[in-house]
């Protein structure tokens, strides 16, 4: 990679970086490419160099946390033991909810609003990383190596109970009693709850 490039992608990373405190603050509508470039530290004409627009700027950020918050689902192994899998799973997402609770709110935003910019991806690339990993599912389930239940519904409680630590974070250390490790507890809790579910 020259050393323009190096430049280049440096700062694309910095607007994206930029945009995700932007965004996660004030919203899709509240956030202003100005804000952006200030946050990124340049101008506005060199932000537009980069990106087309406000909209260019949320959907590639969209697009680049989407593919890391799904990476772990991807990561479901056939070949490996289905709980230990599937535990796995569940301790990753809770991990990302602490490391990664702007990128959680921002894309859960997105989808309470009815998924205007990820509509496509949702229904297209998403879908079928889904479609994938509930006949993966289906498959263990028929094996007798987890215990029988909705597949779509089994992703979809996963989903709720580890990302909500980071889409509702305050409320979560509002109501916790103070020094307790709500992340450590919450991985506890969370393994003991799908072992006594899955185990068939």
């Amino acid at each position: 990679m020259d050393g323009n490039s190096r430049v280049q992608k440096r700062n694309r990373s910095a607007i994206l970086a930029a945009a995700l405190d932007v965004f996660s603050q004030h919203g899709y509508r509240g956030a202003t490419l100005d804000q952006i470039a200030s946050a990124a530290g340049m101008s506005k004409p060199n932000l537009l160099y980069y990106f087309p627009g406000k909209e260019a700027v949320f959907v590639q950020l969209l697009h680049e946390l989407v593919d890391k918050w799904l990476e772990p689902l991807r990561q479901l192994n056939a070949d490996g033991d289905p709980l230990e899998e599937i535990r796995t799973y569940v301790r990753r997402k809770v991990q990302m909810s602490q490391e990664m609770p702007q990128e959680s709110r921002l894309f859960a935003n997105e989808i309470v609003q009815g998924a205007p910019r990820m509509g496509t991806y949702l229904s297209q690339d998403l879908k079928e990383l889904f479609d994938e990993k509930t006949a993966l599912l289906s498959k263990w389930m028929d094996e007798g190596r987890i215990a029988r239940m909705d597949p779509q519904h089994l992703i979809f409680s996963i989903w709720a109970t580890t990302q909500h630590y980071a889409d509702f974070e305050a409320q979560i250390h509002l109501l916790s009693d103070p020094g307790t490790d709500v992340f450590q507890s919450a991985a506890e809790f969370l393994d003991n709850l799908y072992v006594r579910l899955l185990t068939p």
